[in-house]
């Protein structure tokens, strides 16, 4: 499957934007699981990187940017500009996090 570059800026270095697809965006909710609450509750206490949670967000960035990048591959782009990340709380232990930009189709390169 063709690899589509995701970058933050509103253009790609080396490439002309043809057309825009459109928005296109993924997302996921996770909730907390008590026992790591338990766990980052000690680690409150005495400082540190609360490992658990780090992880718990790594795969929830990777699953939301899969699920774009899906969305800009139902539409036909090559790429997808100005991608920003955003979370929000949505009930108690529950956190969105969402990620969007937008889906490109990039000019031929003329050789």
């Amino acid at each position: 499957m063709k690899t589509i570059p995701v970058v933050t800026t509103e253009t790609i270095p080396g490439q002309t934007i043809a057309s825009t697809c459109g928005i296109v965006r993924g997302n996921t909710i996770r909730a907390r699981h008590i026992g790591r609450d338990i766990l980052a509750s000690f680690r409150n206490i005495v400082g540190g990187e609360i490992n658990d949670y780090t992880k718990l967000m790594a795969e929830s960035r990777e699953q939301a940017l899969d699920r774009m990048v899906d969305e800009a591959r139902a539409l036909g782009a090559d790429a997808i500009v100005s991608c920003r990340f955003t979370t929000s709380m949505l009930a108690q232990g529950a956190a969105e996090l969402l990620v969007y930009g937008t889906a490109v189709r990039l000019a031929e390169k003329s050789e």
